[in-house]
């Protein structure tokens, strides 16, 4: 067997099952998980109606490239949300099983593993990240976020070893916990940064069209490059992916967009993975990307939410809502862990502590003593989850006073 399996920690939820084991919740109420990030807003009806329609298609191999028409309607989508003069469908897209994948994937392809690299992240983070690292042979560098930095990536604050030692970086825009959303100022000096020391951007962008307010998207990575004159995206790509968008995380589909340098032999890579997309399911994501409609009511639906769940949970608790995203990442009164296990033990709703998702190094776990919600359940469900905690958080302050 590979021996860098062994460098694998557990999973978030493995650990949680854990925590919960031998707990008993109460039989009278509900079970609420806001855990697990999968979205459960109703799917477009026409992407289904799509897929159906095109399952005559499982009689022909796909491509790894995907067809013509999924990736000229990323490259349009592409343009017009991000406000890009042009992306090249044919070098510059390629489409992919959902962002795990081809973030983990990423990795194995452009890591050099005979020059001690190294691939930094965000920690908090999502931990395909630090798996895609060590399985590449790079050792994982974190990158702390915390209320101190307004929960964004420090990159003044990695030392000049770090970064002459740096093969990639994962930024995740908006994060996953916390919903910050890195500045184009701040993805400018990143660039140049890239541009000095020789390494490549990987920007996780899967949450970007979660955000409050219609005209005021987040600024995605090659925006950052268009607005530098810098159309030919060099060491800087994206991944994007239907799930959270459109509700879809079944469909399994997303895409890798940007430097075609760094594309071509990404391509090459997947086309031996044997990773190619069901045309069907290409038929159906190029439907998904070419309509915003749904979009816009996906979002009106997480803020009507975020709305009711921080109307009765701000009384009681400091939390606010995410600058994007779906998730609420609170800080806890007690441990973050025994918060996750009593609330589960006395109101039947998981939530994952904070520092499942980070990892300890030398300033800190910056995961400790918060929680992680995503207020992805039914505007009802995530009414009475934030009833049941307000009610937990009451009885917790009285009985610590």
């Amino acid at each position: 067997m590979n021996p860098d399996l062994a460098l694998l920690q557990p999973y978030p939820f493995e650990r949680l099952a854990a925590l919960k084991a031998g707990t008993q919740p109460p039989a009278n109420v509900a079970h609420i998980n806001l855990s697990i990030g999968e979205p459960k807003h109703q799917p477009p009806d026409f992407v289904a109606q799509t897929l159906i329609s095109h399952l005559h298609g499982m009689a022909s191999y796909p491509v790894t490239k995907g067809s013509p028409e999924l990736r000229q309607s990323i490259g349009d989508w592409l343009v017009a949300r991000f406000a890009l003069n042009a992306i090249d469908m044919e070098t510059q897209v390629i489409p992919v099983n959902g962002t795990r994948e081809a973030l983990f994937a990423f990795a194995q392809a452009v890591i050099d593993r005979t020059r001690d690299p190294m691939l930094l992240m965000p920690n908090p983070f999502y931990q395909i990240y630090e798996g895609a690292a060590l399985l590449a042979g790079a050792q994982p560098w974190f990158m702390n976020t915390t209320a101190a930095n307004g929960y964004l990536p420090d990159f003044d604050a990695v030392p000049e070893d770090v970064w002459q030692r740096c093969q990639l970086i994962y930024i995740c825009s908006p994060g996953n916990p916390t919903g910050a959303i890195i500045p184009e100022a701040e993805l400018h000096k990143l660039i140049a940064l890239a541009d000095k020391h020789d390494f490549i951007i990987a920007s996780d962008e899967c949450y970007s069209e979660l955000y409050p307010i219609d005209a005021e998207p987040p600024v995605g990575l090659l925006q950052a490059c268009a607005s530098l004159g810098r159309h030919g995206y060099e060491r800087c790509v994206v991944f994007h992916s239907l799930s959270k968008r459109s509700n879809l995380p079944g469909l399994r589909s997303g895409f890798v967009a940007g430097d075609a340098n760094v594309l071509k032999d990404f391509l090459r890579y997947r086309t031996y993975h044997g990773c190619a997309m069901p045309p069907a399911t290409q038929a159906a994501s190029t439907r998904a990307w070419q309509d915003e409609a749904h979009v816009r009511d996906n979002r009106a639906l997480y803020q009507e939410k975020f709305t009711a769940v921080l109307d009765t949970l701000q009384p009681v608790i400091d939390v606010h809502a995410p600058e994007a995203g779906f998730y609420l990442w609170m800080k806890t009164p007690c441990s973050d862990t025994e918060f996750a296990r009593q609330l589960y033990s006395e109101q039947n709703i998981t939530v994952v502590p904070g520092s499942y998702l980070s990892r300890d190094t030398d300033s800190g776990n910056p995961g400790h003593n918060h929680v992680r919600m995503a207020l992805v359940a039914p505007l009802e469900e995530c009414i009475d989850a934030a009833r049941r905690i307000k009610h937990f958080l009451q009885n917790l302050n009285g009985a610590s006073s």
